[in-house]
């Protein structure tokens, strides 16, 4: 995996909406997934090149569409290389305390 490659990708958050997109319907062509995004579908190509590029999005031919899939294999490579290693309890405690610390200052 090159982790480089997949944390530029998930930088953009662009291409974090569409990984939500794609998460909340996989299997979208280019024009279903522009309906939700502000940009020319040049653009949004470029970022789906970056995706794939970043083996996050697969794409497969049907007649003249493509199709967009996810592909949560790198995403949990990264959690496994980078967030596992901290105890689940440890992270649910910090997130508590931030909750509660937010809550208070408002």
């Amino acid at each position: 995996m090159d982790t480089d490659t997949v944390f530029k990708a998930l930088a953009d958050p662009t291409r974090r909406k569409l990984l939500d997109l794609l998460c909340e319907r996989n299997g979208q062509t280019l024009g279903q997934l522009c309906e939700n995004l502000d940009m020319t579908r040049q653009s949004a190509t470029q970022h789906l090149g970056l995706l794939e590029r970043a083996n996050l999005v697969t794409s497969v031919r049907r007649g003249r569409e493509r199709l967009h899939f996810i592909n949560p294999v790198p995403l949990y490579e990264v959690y496994e290389r980078w967030i596992r290693k901290f105890e689940h309890q440890r992270l649910g405690l910090l997130h508590d305390l931030k909750t509660e610390l937010e809550g208070d200052s408002e």
